[in-house]
């Protein structure tokens, strides 16, 4: 065989690898992932959808320009028009989910709900939902301070740290605390740090606070520490330049069902805005409708974390769930999910809105095709909605609530 049809024969076999890796990963865009290990591809594929669209393409042209045999160039052009059809399927999605997310902001905060924001604040914003260049450049963090092993408990003798970041100059700024997910069992606090720096960038103080890890650790022992971080952060205030009348929890998945707690419990410190990130709100009902499928095992999850089942443990899956503490004068709460989660379904964020609405400010937001966990890309398209209603409701909470 000649040099030259080596080479040929190479590069036809690398197209067809790259087609099939191009599909492969755009079919998560529908297909529920049955395992963990297959859930990343599930989180992953929806928020890289504009490079998947683009690698289809290039696959396409490159069959058509060189791919000599009628029967390779079929199955790639197959390959490809398939995961071109598939992610078009979201990107025509992207306008109308920004139009929906657009009318809920509205109707909970008013139609002149920005006109509320401070110029200055409104002005460090993200200028559209979504900016279909940041997928491939990547979000702007700007320069923060960022100071690391800060000990602020050590219940039953583990040490509890937390993260703090920090505007550039130095001021006094609103507090934003950070909750991470993890199952209640896994993470510390300097997991997904892009969207700590990006708001400490646009002038809040950022405290990414640690808890203990169930099994071990059962509830309330996760309770527990958010408060050990809340009163350690508002002793020492002034020392990391936070306006603790100004305070936000923010928190993603089991870290939004803590932040929830932690807001709504009748003894609960003032704060001003909540924001949920696809957290369990009602325990029992999750633990006896779990999802299908259910990549992490959810049953299996909720007996680490509270001990048992709701039958063993009627009344502790109650006080550990947050949809029960709903009351009036809430404080404003924020809402998102994913109508693929897998994990936290989002019929149980909308159960929560219901139930909050009528008597609290509440938004609820629902991305079509987003998984739990989307805003682990940071850029990704998911996340770049979230991102801008996110900051324009905890900008409108600190001035109105």
């Amino acid at each position: 065989m000649s040099s030259n049809k080596l080479f040929l024969s190479l590069g036809q076999v690398l197209i067809l690898i790259i087609s099939f890796i191009s599909l492969f990963l755009t079919s998560w865009l529908i297909i529920p992932a049955p395992t963990f290990f297959l859930l990343k591809f599930g989180v992953v594929a929806p928020e890289i959808c504009p490079w998947l669209f683009l690698s289809n393409i290039i696959t396409l042209g490159l069959a058509l320009l060189f791919i000599y045999s009628p029967q390779l160039k079929r199955i790639i052009c197959i390959f490809s028009l398939m995961g071109l059809l598939v992610c078009s399927w979201e990107l025509v999605r992207i306008i109308p989910t920004q139009m929906q997310m657009n009318t809920a902001m509205n109707q909970a905060l008013g139609a002149d709900y920005q006109q509320k924001i401070p110029v200055e604040v409104k002005a460090k914003m993200r200028k559209q939902p979504f900016i279909l260049t940041d997928i491939f450049r990547g979000i702007n963090l700007q320069e923060t301070r960022h100071l690391t092993n800060i000990n602020f408990a050590t219940p039953a003798g583990v040490p509890l740290n937390m993260e703090v970041y920090q505007p550039s100059k130095v001021g006094k700024y609103p507090a934003i605390v950070f909750i991470y997910g993890g199952a209640w069992q896994n993470g510390n606090s300097s997991v997904n740090p892009e969207f700590n720096r990006y708001m400490a960038a646009r002038g809040y103080t950022v405290f990414a606070i640690d808890y203990r890890h169930a099994p071990q650790y059962k509830f309330p022992a996760q309770l527990d520490d958010v408060r050990f971080a809340l009163n350690f952060i508002r002793d020492r205030a002034t020392e990391y330049e936070a306006d603790t009348d100004k305070m936000v929890l923010f928190g993603r998945s089991a870290g939004a069902h803590l932040a929830m707690l932690a807001a709504y419990e009748p003894d609960a410190p003032p704060i001003r805005a909540v924001v949920n990130y696809y957290g369990p709100v009602n325990l029992t009902q999750g633990y006896n409708e779990p999802p299908n499928p259910d990549p992490i095992n959810s049953r299996a999850v909720l007996q680490a974390f509270l001990g048992g089942s709701p039958q063993q443990f009627p009344i502790l899956y109650q006080t550990a769930s947050p949809i029960n503490y709903v009351k009036p004068n809430l404080p404003p709460t924020l809402l998102i999910y994913g109508s693929r989660d897998h994990v936290v379904e989002a019929r149980f964020g909308r159960q929560m809105y219901n139930k909050l609405r009528d008597q609290n400010t509440a938004v609820f937001l629902e991305i079509p095709w987003a998984e739990h966990s989307f805003d682990a890309i940071f850029n990704g398209v998911s996340n770049q909605l979230a991102l801008y209603y996110t900051e324009r409701f905890i900008a409108w909470a600190l001035v109105n609530s």
